[in-house]
């Protein structure tokens, strides 16, 4: 009994994953969008990584030119 059971669960289970594996796999606006996903995301990580960079690299250029305008006094 416990067999059949598992046979069919088993049998249902590969029908789904069948079955959505052909909504999705042959679905070209779900496969354009999968693309389109996979080739963007990369570059907006890296661009906002080099924002940052040159975010930081603008303030200690910026603060290196104050402290030699401002130099510290010696006490």
């Amino acid at each position: 009994m416990y067999y059949q059971v598992l046979i069919i669960t088993n049998i249902y289970f590969i029908l789904v994953k069948s079955t959505l594996l052909d909504m999705t796999i042959n679905n070209p606006i779900f496969i354009f969008a999968l693309i389109t996903v996979i080739w963007f995301i990369p570059g907006i990580i890296v661009r906002r990584i080099n924002e940052v960079k040159q975010r930081k690299k603008k303030q200690r250029i910026q603060d290196e030119s104050i402290q030699r305008l401002y130099p510290k006094t010696k006490d």
